[in-house]
């Protein structure tokens, strides 16, 4: 049964919540958003270091190890951080995905030191299943992690960016989160 758009009341075809055809041409030029601005970051390995600290900072490191943990793909991961520094100004677009695959990596080496197996994208599991399935192969994953050292091919990163990823001092995940206790005058039930 086909549904006329011609029998649906106007209100709900109209969206108010989403902005009109042409309306960013009518923005403040003296205003514009970040990403309409010069990029903070136009070279790989100043993003690389960046992208480095902004992880292994203490407040960010944590959950995003417990979220790859969780089974969230590397690759899932790698696009919203990458997006969201887009939106705020810190690369332009093609520097954003010129970075995908740094970032990737720079999360693979980060799930090495925390001694997590991440998954890199949604058909991984689905992939080395059907594989061993073809070529009746059972694979043993610590045969293939004994014959690379290192998660990062030679060349995939900076060395700026290696380097900072293993002189980086992350925190450890078994540490209980720090509380940060404000006192809270706006309630009159907090005040004395």
């Amino acid at each position: 049964m086909a549904i006329d758009i011609k029998d649906t009341p106007i209100d709900s075809r109209i969206s108010l919540s989403r902005s009109i055809p042409g309306q960013s041409l009518t923005n403040d030029p003296d205003d514009p958003y970040p990403w309409e601005k010069p990029p903070e970051f136009t070279d790989l390995s100043e993003a690389g270091v960046y992208l480095v600290n902004l992880l292994s900072k203490e407040e960010n490191y944590g959950p995003i190890m417990d979220t790859i943990a969780d089974g969230t793909p590397l690759m899932d991961l790698t696009q919203g951080i990458l997006f969201k520094g887009f939106t705020e100004g810190k690369w332009n677009p093609d520097l954003m995905m010129i970075l995908a695959e740094p970032l990737c990596y720079i999360l693979l080496a980060l799930c090495e030191r925390a001694n997590i197996e991440p998954i890199i994208y949604d058909e991984e599991d689905d992939d080395a299943e059907e594989d061993n399935q073809l070529f009746n192969v059972d694979v043993n994953r610590e045969k293939i992690k004994s014959l690379s050292k290192s998660p990062i091919p030679a060349g995939a990163l900076p060395e700026e960016v290696v380097a900072q990823i293993e002189n980086t001092e992350l925190p450890s995940l078994l540490e209980q989160p720090k509380q940060i206790v404000e006192e809270d005058n706006s309630s009159l039930l907090g005040r004395n």
